[in-house]
């Protein structure tokens, strides 16, 4: 996983939690389900790079 793919993947997640905290304190669920969703989507997304990289690991310990 690159970098960059790490900071927009964390980046989502924070902004989910704000919306989240955002709903809560508002009293709005519309918001408090996109934050919860944007938190999900970054919380996917990170484990696939994740796998990305296991398999990567594991290709490279084979061709030393």
């Amino acid at each position: 996983m690159n970098l960059g793919d790490k900071l927009g993947n964390k980046a989502q997640e924070l902004s989910g939690k704000a919306k989240e905290a955002a709903g809560d304190a508002t009293d709005n669920p519309k918001l408090q389900a996109e934050g919860a969703g944007d938190q999900a989507e970054a919380g996917a997304k990170q484990a696939g790079e994740h796998v990305k990289d296991a398999v990567g690991d594991l290709k490279d310990g084979f061709s030393k």
